[in-house]
């Protein structure tokens, strides 16, 4: 049996005369592109832009919800209230929906942002509003979320489909969590050394972590930061030594 994998990408995170990525380069190569909803990064014009370079692409397109924190690039965490977050939620996924429908387009999906994802990794009651907001939406939007995370179990209790993801440029603890950004080593820059690790990740089921131990990770699908110096040549190379070893790249949502 074949095997396939989804790459997706951080995308229309440019914001005004600001550019963030190179959106254009990247749709070219990922099957899934997690676009940004205001909150975090983008603004309308530009989101409509990488909105209609996906459907020219033939990219899949989510949602890519935040805290409320531009400033912070929706890397900073924040106590928000359960129904403030859910609410949050749906405005964020009704707003880019509206703007892919005039691109052409449809969101498929739903990922959390920056803090945001690494909390509802952990904390039932974040994670409960962010799930409560996507079905109040619609309960067939996938969510995806950090492999091995307990938002996925309780998503997955909540009815929706749950995609496990997992990082080729962020290097990972023996427990399977991310190594935090502010640690020396936490974004990893060569593209041979992340495709290796991705290739292994697939075949092995695991990689190795800083520790120096193997992980297991079963991931549904990849994620090249966009805006991570290179991100366009290293979702290239990961791409093309996946489809050497005869690994299909797909989206997981077809």
């Amino acid at each position: 049996m074949s095997i396939t994998i989804d790459l997706n990408s951080d995308l229309g995170e440019s914001f005004g005369q600001w550019t963030m990525g190179d959106d254009a380069a990247i749709l070219k190569v990922v099957s899934s592109a997690n676009v940004a909803c205001g909150f975090h990064a983008g603004s309308p014009a530009g989101l409509l832009d990488t909105l209609r370079a996906a459907r020219a692409q033939g990219v899949a397109v989510g949602a890519h919800v935040s805290y409320p924190d531009l400033v912070g690039f929706g890397r900073r965490s924040m106590d928000i209230a359960s129904d403030e977050l859910t609410a949050d939620v749906i405005y964020q996924i009704g707003a880019l929906q509206g703007l892919a429908r005039a691109a052409g387009t449809s969101v498929r999906y739903v990922k959390p942002h920056g803090a945001l994802y690494n909390t509802i990794a952990h904390d039932e009651r974040q994670a409960a509003a962010v799930i409560d907001g996507i079905l109040a939406v619609d309960a067939n939007l996938p969510l995806v979320g950090l492999a091995g995370s307990k938002i996925l179990e309780w998503a997955a209790q909540k009815g929706l489909r749950v995609i496990s993801e997992a990082f080729a440029d962020r290097a990972y603890h023996a427990d399977g969590t991310l190594v935090v950004r502010r640690e020396p080593g936490s974004v990893i820059h060569d593209p041979q050394t992340v495709a290796q690790r991705m290739l292994q990740l697939i075949t092995q089921g695991g990689i190795n972590s800083v520790e120096g131990i193997f992980t297991p990770i079963q991931a549904d699908s990849i994620c090249v930061h966009g805006d991570t110096p290179g991100a366009v040549e290293m979702a290239r190379r990961v791409r093309q030594l996946l489809e050497e070893q005869g690994i299909a790249v797909k989206s997981f949502v077809g």
